[in-house]
């Protein structure tokens, strides 16, 4: 069968089917060899040609040829090796952990150049490809752009039962946090072998999708399955951004850590384990109070995350430190007469702020973090930072930022700690007001990323060792780095 295009094409066998079309091979006048996907005139198929342009956007299959038949719209492009979906079928088991990362790396470079421009909607094995070596995703047959909220036939309803995240089966929008998720489950499988939910109809796939939890992966580095873990979140404001979960797989390794940290992993691991019991909370129509519990779990998780990896590097640095539990699942370490503690996470109340105009963004739960010194004639006590978990940056973007506070310089007051720590309350409120009050922002919102801490572990370390050599003090100025901008305003 012929074909005129922009090129003339000769068709030859089948060779596939994509979500709403069949796939024939396909060689062009020229020699070249390709696949010709033909879509058929309904309602909503259409909307596969309004990407046949990704500029900039790597890994994916590009189009090299478009066009229509009487019955149906062609997309012609470059044929590729196998799919993901074929690759698995041959292995017939899970695949090493450098491999799969690497797979993992290739995909989620997808997904950094689509965030805030395209959501595919349908990310599952059977649409990730390999193509001159890379795999490369494919199929935008129900995709969407990200800011598109309604069109005539948006194929809201199409899915991949093993692939969709919550809000596919609570019929919300779906947003990149949607194909993180899937991508999640691409990872769980690849590793495991096996699907996290098993179904197997479709009842089966939204009752755990909505609120079951998949086997954790005990027998993987815990860097993997922590991430894995936090792209399953039922909550979609919590799941990673694409360009964390990039970050975080180059960071990966095969080689299992060993002695004190390979202990707290584990002990890390069983304590994830647990607090994942109780994260049930979203169901299809979940109610305000349900969306806050969801994200409190998230909260908790990347909390205890945070927590570990400061406390094992400062008991790694300075053994000789004295460790203690504090309250629920703080902690304190003394060197010296220096204490560096950490609290446990405390929900926040819906509307905290008092008779003050809140801010623009919300908050989920608190903690802090501080130093205390021994009284000293110079007055000061240490320091203390604020940890709020919030969307303070990105609408919606929910992840742990620090930040701290101070007193007005027009005030005569000063305090023993500074700065210091506020809850989300009235004081909090004024600090972040846009005029004047008594109490002023002292540092800006600085997003903690589970993966990136090295600044501030080694910011937390750098004042305990000054601390505990007795050269800790009022800072020279305040506020120390500038806060105006770090956070949203309405």
């Amino acid at each position: 069968m012929q074909l005129d295009l922009n090129q003339k094409w000769t068709l030859a066998e089948p060779i596939g089917k994509g979500g709403f079309g069949q796939v024939y091979a396909a060689k062009a006048t020229s020699g070249q060899s390709a696949a010709a996907k033909f879509i058929p005139k309904a309602s909503g198929a259409q909307r596969e040609l309004l990407f046949v342009q990704l500029d900039g956007i790597r890994n994916v299959v590009p189009v090299i040829d478009s066009g229509d038949t009487p019955n149906a719209w062609v997309i012609i492009m470059p044929r590729a090796e196998k799919s993901l979906r074929q690759y698995l079928d041959e292995t017939d088991g899970p695949l090493s952990l450098a491999e799969s990362v690497a797979i993992l790396s290739d995909i989620a470079e997808t997904l950094v150049d689509l965030d805030g421009k395209v959501v595919h909607r349908d990310l599952k094995p059977e649409n990730v490809l390999l193509l001159d070596g890379r795999w490369c995703l494919a199929d935008f047959g129900i995709s969407r752009y990200a800011e598109a909220t309604t069109a005539l036939d948006t194929r809201k309803y199409a899915m991949s039962p093993p692939y969709s995240a919550p809000e596919r089966w609570r019929n919300e929008r779906a947003t990149i946090a949607t194909d993180v998720y899937s991508l999640g489950i691409i990872a769980y499988e690849l590793v495991s072998g096996a699907w996290p939910f098993n179904g197997p109809d479709m009842h089966d796939f939204r009752d755990q999708h909505l609120h079951a939890d998949p086997r954790h992966l005990t027998s993987h580095p815990a860097s993997l399955s922590a991430l894995v873990e936090e792209c399953l979140y039922k909550a979609a404001e919590a799941r990673p951004r694409p360009s964390n979960v990039l970050a975080r797989l180059a960071g990966i390794s095969a080689k299992e850590p060993a002695g004190g940290l390979a202990r707290l992993q584990e002990a890390n691991r069983a304590e994830v384990m647990r607090r994942s019991e109780s994260e049930r909370q979203l169901s299809q129509g979940r109610t305000e109070s349900e969306r806050r519990n969801a994200l409190t779990e998230a909260a908790s998780k990347s909390l205890a995350r945070i927590s570990d990896t400061l406390k094992e590097a400062i008991i790694r640095a300075a053994p000789s430190a004295t460790v203690r539990a504090g309250h629920g699942d703080g902690w304190s370490i003394t060197l010296n007469q220096a204490n560096l503690a950490m609290s446990t996470i405390t929900n926040t109340e819906a509307a905290p702020w008092g008779s003050w105009t809140p801010p623009a963004f919300d908050v989920i739960a608190h903690a802090a973090i501080g130093i205390r010194l021994p009284s000293n004639r110079h007055e000061y006590d240490g320091r203390s930072h604020s940890l709020w978990y919030c969307d303070a940056q990105n609408e919606g973007q929910y992840q742990w930022s620090e930040t701290a506070f101070m007193y007005s310089p027009l005030m005569a007051k000063r305090g023993r700690l500074d700065p210091f720590m506020l809850e989300p309350g009235e004081e909090s409120a004024k600090a972040l007001w846009s005029g004047m009050a008594e109490w002023q922002a002292a540092w800006p919102f600085t997003p903690l990323i589970v993966g990136e801490l090295d600044e501030f572990i080694d910011r937390w370390a750098s004042w305990f060792a000054d601390a505990a050599e007795g050269r800790l003090s009022h800072p020279s100025h305040m506020p120390e780095r500038e806060p105006q901008g770090s956070w949203r305003r309405k």
